[in-house]
């Protein structure tokens, strides 16, 4: 789908969600003009298109006893066991992103553990028999920033 099928109204109504999502659609429609009801059909016309992925809330992982968050770039013992090799990644729930790469790793995945010593349990415990031949781990001290990608 391309970005040519969004119209202005489109656009606004992403910037204003994408900065509050739990903003009424009442308040967007004073903003852009336009009635409530409009904004709703706008807004269920992006969900189908699968521009709008959803809706959620955002937790801070440290006040929810996770102190450490990593990334780990995963090589695999055999290439061909892609799929296997995520759909059990999936069932770890400390893996919050798993992202096919270029480059040096097959795989590379964001994970939150409770503390370090958590950290290498799950990678050495949970994640090495899956079929890594080894991994590489990067620990952030602390996420600057994060954000959704621009909306022009």
């Amino acid at each position: 789908m391309g970005q040519s099928a969004l119209d202005a109204l489109d656009h606004q109504i992403l910037q204003m969600v994408a900065e509050n999502a739990r903003v009424p659609f009442l308040e967007v429609a004073r903003a852009c003009n336009v009635s409530g009801a409009a904004i709703h059909q706008r807004v269920q016309k992006l969900t189908r298109m699968g521009v709008i992925k959803g809706t959620e809330y955002q937790f801070d992982p440290e006040k929810l006893g996770y102190g450490t968050c990593a990334f780990v770039g995963i090589y695999l013992k055999d290439p061909t066991s892609f799929d296997n090799v995520v759909e059990e990644l999936k069932k770890i729930p400390q893996v919050v992103e798993c992202h096919y790469t270029t480059g040096a790793y097959d795989l590379f995945v964001k994970i939150y553990a409770r503390n370090n010593h958590d950290l290498l349990t799950l990678i050495h415990d949970k994640m090495q028999p899956l079929g890594l031949s080894r991994s590489e781990t990067i620990i952030s001290f602390n996420e600057a920033f994060s954000r959704q990608v621009p909306i022009d």
